[in-house]
């Protein structure tokens, strides 16, 4: 046994790992798997399968990741925690040099060399949840729940990057990464009000942007067409109404894959990324696109089963943050192929291509089943 001091709390590891949540592992292969067929049919018309291949090098690469991860204790994680958060912010400020890239209005990509680049935001998703739940599980005697000291020092570790990817801009990733803090606030039992405080602080963020200009024309466009689905189909209208129109043609069973006459003839802009669930609902139907969200559905409610059930307040704090990370990812690209949801950047876990995005949600996997495997008594 191996006994660690964390603030005034005397925690006793276990040398040894809990055997891994095979069902939260089974989940997220079955995804990619799905995620790589709805892929493969949305780009084989093109008679190009360098995406496919490239998709399952991703896969590959991100499943060792995790395989990698899941061995690791909290211990480990928690000790390269400085790394992973300084890491992170230097790629995202590099994003912002001529090292960077615009993709769909977003100055998001870093090119390491031709044909290869990467999306610095998805991997620093990875290293905030690590970087969060530091301060939020500095817990003293007698403390149930995090102080204001740890609130605002994990407050303060979250505003950096999210404030380099407003810079970008981004605005899916953005909201992702405040779902993330909220998600890890209620986790660590932090007092509500501080949930009050992210809303101010939210609000005052878009009035800022507002004010500087960091929001763009077509970021307003798409909340017109929220409000007005109808509104101008053949032009700022256009995504949202093929969208819907491409899933409403599969009905209840899907025309069958490889089969979607929408998929095949391209009607939906980027449908291989941020649209994939448009494939799948042609293809599978109802019935197909319903079992994609109840799968990552059984895997979220594993993620909070791991979270509850966590030896420690960091783990269960850092199983909080990733669960809401997937989940609200999950809700805006669903939402926003039906019409609930702005038409925001936002890729569906494990299912959408790419690389950046798929090594980083496999990764988020290995955090929770390390967070299930590392074993802690306390004394």
């Amino acid at each position: 046994m191996i006994a660690v001091t964390t603030g005034k709390r005397r925690v006793v590891w276990a040398p040894t790992l809990a055997a891994p949540d095979w069902t939260l592992t089974l989940l997220a292969l079955a995804l990619s798997v799905v995620g790589l067929l709805l892929v493969w049919s949305a780009t084989r018309m093109e008679g190009d399968y360098g995406l496919l291949i490239r998709q399952a090098v991703s896969v590959g690469l991100g499943l060792v990741l995790m395989w990698f991860v899941s061995r690791c204790d909290l211990r480990v994680l928690r000790a390269y925690v400085p790394l992973a958060y300084v890491l992170a912010l230097v790629s995202l400020a590099g994003v912002l040099t001529p090292l960077g890239v615009r993709v769909n209005g977003a100055h998001s990509w870093i090119v390491l060399a031709p044909g290869v680049q990467f999306q610095p935001s998805e991997f620093a998703k990875v290293a905030l949840a690590l970087a969060f739940a530091v301060p939020l599980a500095e817990l003293r005697d007698g403390q149930s729940r995090p102080g204001f000291g740890g609130v605002l020092l994990a407050l303060v570790l979250a505003a950096v990057p999210i404030g380099l990817i407003a810079l970008q801009p981004d605005l899916g990733t953005m909201l992702v990464f405040a779902a993330m803090v909220s998600g890890a606030l209620l986790v660590s039992g932090a007092p509500k009000r501080w949930l009050l405080v992210l809303v101010a602080g939210a609000v005052g963020a878009g009035a800022a942007a507002w004010k500087l200009g960091l929001v763009r024309p077509y970021q307003l466009e798409r909340l017109l067409v929220l409000a007005n689905p109808g509104a101008d189909p053949g032009g700022v209208g256009y995504n949202a109404a093929q969208a819907r129109i491409a899933i409403g043609s599969g009905g209840l069973s899907g025309k069958g894959l490889f089969n979607g006459e929408q998929t095949a003839g391209h009607f939906v802009p980027e449908q291989h990324t941020d649209f994939i669930f448009t494939v799948a609902g042609e293809e599978f139907g109802f019935a197909g696109a319903a079992a994609i969200v109840l799968t990552i559905g059984v895997l979220l409610w594993r993620g909070l089963s791991i979270a509850r059930h966590s030896a420690s307040p960091y783990g269960a704090v850092l199983a909080g943050a990733v669960v809401s990370w997937l989940a609200f990812q999950t809700f805006v690209n669903v939402g926003m192929t039906v019409g609930l949801m702005p038409i925001v950047g936002v890729p569906l876990p494990f299912v959408s291509y790419g690389g950046s995005a798929t090594v980083a949600g496999l990764l988020a996997i290995g955090l929770l089943q390390a967070v299930h495997r590392t074993k802690a008594m306390q004394p």
